[in-house]
Protein backbone atom coordinates (compact mmCIF):
# COMPACT_ATOMS: atom_id res chain seq x y z
CA UNK A 1 0.00 0.00 0.00
CA UNK A 2 2.78 2.42 0.77
CA UNK A 3 4.78 1.76 -2.28
CA UNK A 4 1.33 2.44 -4.19
CA UNK A 5 1.14 5.90 -2.74
CA UNK A 6 4.55 7.06 -3.73
CA UNK A 7 5.53 9.56 -5.77
CA UNK A 8 6.88 8.52 -8.84
CA UNK A 9 10.02 9.97 -9.59
CA UNK A 10 9.55 13.32 -12.02
CA UNK A 11 11.09 12.88 -15.08
CA UNK A 12 13.79 13.81 -16.46
CA UNK A 13 13.45 16.52 -19.69
CA UNK A 14 14.74 15.92 -22.67
CA UNK A 15 17.12 18.21 -24.00
CA UNK A 16 16.16 19.55 -27.18
CA UNK A 17 18.94 22.03 -28.05
CA UNK A 18 21.46 18.77 -29.08
CA UNK A 19 24.44 20.50 -27.24
CA UNK A 20 24.23 23.31 -29.03
CA UNK A 21 25.17 26.81 -27.07
CA UNK A 22 22.23 29.03 -27.49
CA UNK A 23 23.57 32.12 -26.18
CA UNK A 24 26.90 31.54 -28.16
CA UNK A 25 24.35 30.86 -31.60
CA UNK A 26 22.37 34.19 -30.30
CA UNK A 27 25.48 36.11 -29.98
CA UNK A 28 27.13 34.47 -33.78
CA UNK A 29 24.18 35.72 -35.27
CA UNK A 30 24.03 39.37 -34.33
CA UNK A 31 27.62 39.85 -35.21
CA UNK A 32 26.72 40.69 -39.12
CA UNK A 33 23.77 42.87 -38.13
CA UNK A 34 26.22 44.91 -35.54
CA UNK A 35 28.80 44.66 -38.47
CA UNK A 36 25.95 46.76 -40.83
CA UNK A 37 26.21 49.22 -37.86
CA UNK A 38 30.24 49.76 -38.14
CA UNK A 39 29.83 49.99 -41.93
CA UNK A 40 27.08 52.62 -41.22
CA UNK A 41 29.04 54.66 -39.14
CA UNK A 42 31.68 54.92 -41.95
CA UNK A 43 29.33 55.85 -44.35
CA UNK A 44 27.56 58.85 -42.02
CA UNK A 45 31.26 60.10 -40.79
CA UNK A 46 32.42 60.10 -44.14
CA UNK A 47 29.17 61.67 -45.49
CA UNK A 48 29.48 64.32 -42.56
CA UNK A 49 33.85 64.90 -43.14
CA UNK A 50 31.99 65.80 -47.09
CA UNK A 51 29.51 68.11 -46.02
CA UNK A 52 31.78 69.85 -44.04
CA UNK A 53 35.46 70.10 -46.06
CA UNK A 54 37.16 68.41 -43.33
CA UNK A 55 39.56 66.11 -45.47
CA UNK A 56 43.38 65.52 -45.04
CA UNK A 57 45.32 67.23 -47.86
CA UNK A 58 48.48 64.81 -48.21
CA UNK A 59 50.41 65.85 -51.20
CA UNK A 60 47.47 67.93 -53.00
CA UNK A 61 45.29 64.91 -52.38
CA UNK A 62 41.92 65.49 -50.26
CA UNK A 63 41.80 62.44 -48.34
CA UNK A 64 38.68 61.83 -46.07
CA UNK A 65 39.47 59.63 -43.17
CA UNK A 66 36.10 58.81 -42.12
CA UNK A 67 36.96 55.08 -42.21
CA UNK A 68 39.45 55.64 -40.37
CA UNK A 69 38.08 57.49 -37.62
CA UNK A 70 35.37 54.94 -37.35
CA UNK A 71 37.83 52.28 -37.17
CA UNK A 72 39.91 54.00 -33.92
CA UNK A 73 36.79 54.19 -31.86
CA UNK A 74 36.41 50.33 -32.73
CA UNK A 75 40.18 49.58 -31.03
CA UNK A 76 39.52 52.16 -28.38
CA UNK A 77 35.73 50.43 -27.33
CA UNK A 78 37.76 47.20 -27.78
CA UNK A 79 40.65 48.27 -25.95
CA UNK A 80 38.39 49.76 -22.67
CA UNK A 81 36.24 46.16 -22.69
CA UNK A 82 39.44 44.47 -22.18
CA UNK A 83 41.21 46.59 -19.91
CA UNK A 84 38.09 46.26 -18.05
CA UNK A 85 37.02 43.03 -18.21
CA UNK A 86 40.58 41.28 -19.59
CA UNK A 87 38.18 39.59 -22.41
CA UNK A 88 36.83 41.26 -25.95
CA UNK A 89 33.68 39.82 -26.55
CA UNK A 90 32.46 38.81 -29.90
CA UNK A 91 30.11 41.32 -30.78
CA UNK A 92 32.96 44.19 -30.52
CA UNK A 93 35.73 42.11 -32.48
CA UNK A 94 34.01 40.21 -35.29
CA UNK A 95 31.76 42.75 -36.13
CA UNK A 96 34.64 45.11 -37.03
CA UNK A 97 36.24 41.87 -38.69
CA UNK A 98 32.96 41.69 -40.76
CA UNK A 99 32.45 45.80 -41.45
CA UNK A 100 35.67 45.36 -43.25
CA UNK A 101 34.46 42.76 -45.28
CA UNK A 102 31.10 44.86 -45.75
CA UNK A 103 33.78 47.68 -47.15
CA UNK A 104 35.53 46.03 -49.52
CA UNK A 105 32.23 44.62 -51.11
CA UNK A 106 31.44 48.17 -51.60
CA UNK A 107 34.27 49.04 -53.21
CA UNK A 108 33.95 46.12 -55.47
CA UNK A 109 30.78 47.37 -56.75
CA UNK A 110 31.73 51.05 -57.30
CA UNK A 111 30.22 52.56 -54.24
CA UNK A 112 32.00 55.69 -53.50
CA UNK A 113 30.08 55.81 -49.97
CA UNK A 114 32.67 54.79 -47.59
CA UNK A 115 36.05 55.96 -49.35
CA UNK A 116 38.82 53.57 -49.61
CA UNK A 117 40.47 51.80 -52.47
CA UNK A 118 40.81 47.89 -51.37
CA UNK A 119 38.12 45.47 -52.25
CA UNK A 120 36.55 42.02 -50.72
CA UNK A 121 40.00 40.19 -51.53
CA UNK A 122 42.13 42.62 -49.83
CA UNK A 123 39.63 43.18 -46.59
CA UNK A 124 40.08 39.19 -46.59
CA UNK A 125 43.82 39.41 -46.52
CA UNK A 126 44.07 41.37 -44.00
CA UNK A 127 41.70 40.11 -41.65
CA UNK A 128 44.39 36.88 -42.50
CA UNK A 129 47.60 38.74 -41.74
CA UNK A 130 46.29 39.98 -38.73
CA UNK A 131 45.68 36.63 -37.53
CA UNK A 132 49.10 35.35 -38.60
CA UNK A 133 51.36 38.10 -36.50
CA UNK A 134 49.47 36.66 -33.29
CA UNK A 135 49.13 32.80 -34.21
CA UNK A 136 52.44 31.67 -32.21
CA UNK A 137 51.00 33.62 -29.33
CA UNK A 138 47.53 32.54 -29.52
CA UNK A 139 48.23 28.47 -29.53
CA UNK A 140 51.09 28.89 -26.46
CA UNK A 141 48.41 30.88 -24.35
CA UNK A 142 50.05 33.98 -24.33
CA UNK A 143 47.41 36.07 -25.39
CA UNK A 144 43.80 35.78 -25.74
CA UNK A 145 41.79 35.21 -28.68
CA UNK A 146 39.89 38.74 -28.38
CA UNK A 147 43.14 40.68 -29.01
CA UNK A 148 43.60 38.30 -32.03
CA UNK A 149 40.33 39.05 -33.50
CA UNK A 150 40.80 42.45 -32.26
CA UNK A 151 44.05 43.11 -34.58
CA UNK A 152 42.06 40.73 -37.43
CA UNK A 153 39.37 43.87 -37.33
CA UNK A 154 41.75 46.81 -37.55
CA UNK A 155 43.69 44.20 -40.54
CA UNK A 156 40.32 43.85 -42.25
CA UNK A 157 39.50 47.85 -42.41
CA UNK A 158 43.20 48.95 -43.18
CA UNK A 159 42.78 46.96 -46.39
CA UNK A 160 40.00 47.79 -47.02
CA UNK A 161 41.03 51.58 -46.67
CA UNK A 162 44.38 51.24 -48.12
CA UNK A 163 44.21 48.57 -50.38
CA UNK A 164 46.29 44.90 -49.42
CA UNK A 165 49.71 46.37 -50.42
CA UNK A 166 49.91 49.52 -48.32
CA UNK A 167 47.29 47.80 -45.72
CA UNK A 168 49.57 45.25 -44.80
CA UNK A 169 52.28 47.62 -44.13
CA UNK A 170 50.11 49.79 -42.11
CA UNK A 171 48.89 46.87 -39.58
CA UNK A 172 52.81 45.00 -39.46
CA UNK A 173 54.21 49.10 -38.11
CA UNK A 174 50.89 49.45 -36.35
CA UNK A 175 51.28 45.63 -34.61
CA UNK A 176 54.93 46.19 -34.03
CA UNK A 177 54.70 49.15 -32.04
CA UNK A 178 51.72 48.06 -30.29
CA UNK A 179 54.10 44.53 -29.17
CA UNK A 180 56.63 47.58 -28.11
CA UNK A 181 54.50 49.22 -25.98
CA UNK A 182 53.24 45.67 -24.42
CA UNK A 183 56.81 44.73 -24.03
CA UNK A 184 57.22 48.25 -21.82
CA UNK A 185 54.10 47.43 -19.94
CA UNK A 186 55.56 44.63 -19.01
CA UNK A 187 58.53 45.88 -18.08
CA UNK A 188 56.84 48.00 -15.45
CA UNK A 189 54.86 45.60 -14.27
CA UNK A 190 57.86 43.26 -13.57
CA UNK A 191 59.69 46.25 -11.64
CA UNK A 192 56.50 46.85 -9.53
CA UNK A 193 56.65 43.20 -8.61
CA UNK A 194 60.22 42.52 -8.39
CA UNK A 195 59.83 39.14 -8.83
CA UNK A 196 63.13 39.11 -11.56
CA UNK A 197 64.33 35.45 -10.82
CA UNK A 198 60.44 34.56 -11.65
CA UNK A 199 59.80 36.50 -15.00
CA UNK A 200 63.24 35.38 -16.46
CA UNK A 201 62.25 31.80 -15.83
CA UNK A 202 59.06 32.21 -17.24
CA UNK A 203 60.87 34.24 -20.31
CA UNK A 204 62.80 31.12 -20.60
CA UNK A 205 59.60 28.63 -20.97
CA UNK A 206 57.95 30.85 -23.37
CA UNK A 207 61.41 30.40 -25.54
CA UNK A 208 60.80 26.85 -24.98
CA UNK A 209 57.21 26.72 -26.00
CA UNK A 210 58.08 28.58 -29.36
CA UNK A 211 60.58 25.48 -30.02
CA UNK A 212 57.82 23.04 -28.96
CA UNK A 213 55.00 24.61 -31.17
CA UNK A 214 57.53 24.24 -34.24
CA UNK A 215 58.96 21.15 -33.51
CA UNK A 216 55.70 19.65 -32.20
CA UNK A 217 53.05 21.58 -33.60
CA UNK A 218 50.71 23.75 -31.14
CA UNK A 219 49.03 21.06 -28.92
CA UNK A 220 51.94 20.17 -27.02
CA UNK A 221 52.95 23.61 -27.40
CA UNK A 222 49.81 25.03 -25.28
CA UNK A 223 49.35 22.46 -22.91
CA UNK A 224 52.80 23.40 -21.72
CA UNK A 225 51.92 27.29 -21.29
CA UNK A 226 48.36 26.25 -19.70
CA UNK A 227 50.45 24.37 -17.09
CA UNK A 228 52.03 27.58 -16.00
CA UNK A 229 48.85 29.77 -16.56
CA UNK A 230 47.95 29.70 -12.69
CA UNK A 231 51.18 31.56 -12.12
CA UNK A 232 50.27 34.05 -14.94
CA UNK A 233 49.96 38.05 -14.51
CA UNK A 234 46.85 39.20 -16.49
CA UNK A 235 47.95 41.98 -18.51
CA UNK A 236 45.17 43.60 -21.28
CA UNK A 237 47.20 43.24 -24.33
CA UNK A 238 44.44 44.93 -26.38
CA UNK A 239 45.32 48.32 -24.88
CA UNK A 240 49.22 48.24 -26.00
CA UNK A 241 47.98 46.65 -29.16
CA UNK A 242 45.17 50.32 -29.28
CA UNK A 243 48.07 52.07 -28.98
CA UNK A 244 49.90 51.00 -31.59
CA UNK A 245 47.30 51.09 -34.26
CA UNK A 246 46.07 54.52 -33.28
CA UNK A 247 49.34 55.79 -32.79
CA UNK A 248 51.31 55.11 -36.14
CA UNK A 249 48.15 56.21 -38.20
CA UNK A 250 48.11 59.41 -36.28
CA UNK A 251 52.19 59.64 -36.75
CA UNK A 252 51.41 58.70 -40.64
CA UNK A 253 49.19 61.26 -41.64
CA UNK A 254 50.00 63.85 -39.11
CA UNK A 255 53.89 64.06 -38.17
CA UNK A 256 55.40 61.82 -40.92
Amino acid sequence: MASDLTAPPPATATPDDLGIDREFVVGMARVPLIAVLWAAAAWGVSAVIDQFGWYLTVNDDAINLGPLVVICGGMLLAAFIDGYAFKVPNWCTLSLVVSGWYIGLLHDVGSTAVPGGGGFLAALGGTALGFAFLFPALFIGGMGQGDVKMTMGFGSWVAAFFGLGTGAWVLWWSFAIGVLVGGVFGLVMMALRRQFYKNMKNFQEIITDLRVLVAHGPGKAAARANERRKDWVRLPYGVPLCVGFIGYLWYSFFVA
